[in-house]
């Protein structure tokens, strides 16, 4: 074997980082390969029966080189693309029976051996191009040279190698059942369940495997190599090797080389394979998910967009290996959004109208008459809810809104309105909505800006509670109510009293202390006092304050809760 081992020496030693090495399957050697994985990283050696990730340069072809020393010897290579089509072939050089000088163990002259791989090609095994990935399998091979040589054509990706010569006892990737298909069973607006059977590796040979499930809105993916190359280049794969002719020498001792053999006629480096030769540029992550869900063969995918299209795959891993296999991957369309039915609304009338947390309402006002203007009262008796207002399709206004507010539009012809209301994300929104073209008084009361009832502490007694409120200066009516509460009464109870949209007329008569009217030229001076009297010692108050407007609609000032003194 020494003048063999000369010859390799010698014929990879010129090819520089061109040349790879593939030892054959030796237990020991092999699993001293294995326990150092970043050995493999782009290094020069594949090892027998196990995956390996390497990067291809753009338009840089990668070759890689092994050995079969004996004939009739069973030889798998299979190559996973990952995010680009690669283009790849397998040939076979033979080897010199003997080398030269008759059996003296002397090796050829160098040139001589460099011109015999240039001049003699090999014959073609197996061609692919493509993103399949794909498997070249023998039952039988002929000892010799091997060359694997890959070629990215469209841009810097990576690729996955596995190579063995024992391909029927390894059964390196998962197996797939008689029907690889993912089946959708439930399709909704926003979920979709996807099933499939089960891996016979997990079934049948009790190898343990978990599946993987992704989904994205451009295409299936045949791996899941290409599938995490999509999710981000910069988290998902290892960096990228510099090119060049820096190697290790422990690629040698792989063959049998001592290392001390190897130093003369040129210094070969010991460091590990350096960084990045050409800087990856980072980009954004893509629209893909994807989520490991254990030995589960169903899953509901949740929090979809409706009427989108997805594309869904499932990828059983073995546990041990970290290889993977694709099931055949599917489709679906999510179902589009329940039309809502829309609210028509009549010039001069008051509509409720009553929107779920989050969700949306659309009302449509068609004037029959001609019009000049047209106004818009709102009233969002909870939270504060988004308007929008289209003529003939055309946006007009978009804002929050929040209590009382009147929207002045210009009119047109035959002109239609559609009004979008989009609910608070904290609660469900209640509002009272009147369109008109022809505003003569104002149908809600006008409000200030500050709608909070201001307590004076030093003024309380243990019957009595003076109390302020701010108005306008247009002339309203004010009434004032109390209800006793207890002492513990808490925010949840306080904000369902909160509705301003509810009237004096569902209060108990017991409840209303007075009704007044009030207003000021002077806004500085638009303050009102009242003082509450009757009440019991150490007792806790709810105190509403309701202004009515000329259409006899009334809005609620924000509750106050005061307590009386229980010494005086």
């Amino acid at each position: 074997m020494a003048p063999l081992r000369w010859w390799l020496l010698c014929l990879l030693l010129p090819l520089g980082s061109q040349a790879q090495k593939f030892p054959t399957r030796d237990e020991e050697l092999f699993q001293m390969q294995i326990r150092d994985k970043t050995f493999f990283h782009d290094s020069s050696v594949i090892p027998d029966g196990a995956e390996i990730s390497s990067f291809l340069f753009r338009d840089t072809p990668k070759r890689f080189f092994f050995v079969v020393e004996e004939d009739n010897t069973p030889l798998s290579v299979t190559i996973t693309p990952c995010d680009t089509p690669l283009e790849w072939k397998l040939s076979l050089q033979e080897l010199p029976e003997e080398a030269s000088g008759e059996g003296s163990g002397e090796p050829e002259p160098l040139e001589r051996q460099k011109q015999q791989v240039t001049e003699e090609e090999g014959t073609e095994l197996f061609s692919y191009k493509g993103n399949d990935v794909e498997s070249f399998l023998s039952s039988s091979s002929p000892s010799g040279l091997y060359q694997l040589e890959l070629l990215s054509t469209e841009k810097d990706t990576h690729f996955q190698v596995y190579a063995t010569t024992t391909p029927e006892s390894d059964q390196p990737y998962p197996e797939l059942p008689y029907d690889p298909r993912v089946d959708i069973t439930a399709l909704g607006r926003t979920t979709v369940t996807l099933a499939w059977k089960p891996s016979p590796t997990a079934s049948l040979l009790k190898q343990p495997v978990h599946y993987c499930v992704v989904l994205n809105r451009q295409h299936n993916f045949k791996s899941l190599c290409a599938a995490e190359a999509g999710l981000s280049l910069d988290d998902t794969f290892m960096t990228a090797p510099k090119p060049g002719l820096d190697f290790s020498p422990f690629d040698f001792a792989h063959f049998g080389f001592p290392v001390e053999t190897l130093g003369q006629g040129r210094s070969l480096l010991v460091k590990p394979s350096p960084k990045l030769g050409r800087q990856a540029s980072s980009r954004p992550k893509a629209d893909i998910q994807k989520i490991c869900i254990g030995n589960k063969n169903i899953f509901t995918i949740s929090d979809l967009k409706p009427d989108t299209q997805y594309y869904f795959d499932v990828f059983v891993v073995n546990s041990r290996s970290n290889t993977s296999t694709a099931y055949v991957g599917t489709f679906a369309r999510t179902k589009e959004e329940a039309k809502q039915k829309t609210m028509e609304l009549k010039d001069g009338k008051v509509t409720d109208v009553f929107v779920k947390r989050k969700g949306t309402k659309f009302l449509r006002f068609a004037p029959v008459s001609s019009h000049q203007k047209v106004t818009f009262f709102v009233h969002s008796c909870l939270d504060a809810v988004q308007i929008q207002v289209r003529r003939d399709g055309q946006l007009l206004l978009s804002q929050s809104v929040e209590g009382v507010r009147q929207f002045l539009l210009r009119g047109k012809p035959k002109a239609k309105y559609l009004i979008r209301l989009k609910g608070s994300r904290k609660g469900a929104s209640l509002l009272k909505v009147l369109t008109s073209t022809r505003p003569s008084k104002q149908a809600f009361p006008a409000l200030p800006e500050d709608t909070r009832i201001k307590a004076f502490d030093r003024l309380r007694t243990c019957s009595s509670a003076t109390v302020a409120w701010l108005g306008t200066q247009e002339r309203n009516k004010f009434c004032i109510y109390k209800k006793e509460v207890d002492d513990h009464y808490s925010e949840e109870q306080k904000r369902r009293e909160q509705n301003q949209c509810l009237g004096p007329d569902t209060r108990k008569k017991s409840e209303k202390v007075l009704c007044k009217y009030f207003h000021s030229q002077n806004l500085q001076k638009a303050v009102t006092t009242e003082t509450i009297q009757g009440l019991q010692p150490g007792r806790a108050y709810l105190l509403d304050v309701y202004v009515i407007g000329h259409g006899g609609h009334s809005v609620k000032y924000q509750s106050k809760v005061v307590k009386t003194r229980k010494f005086c």
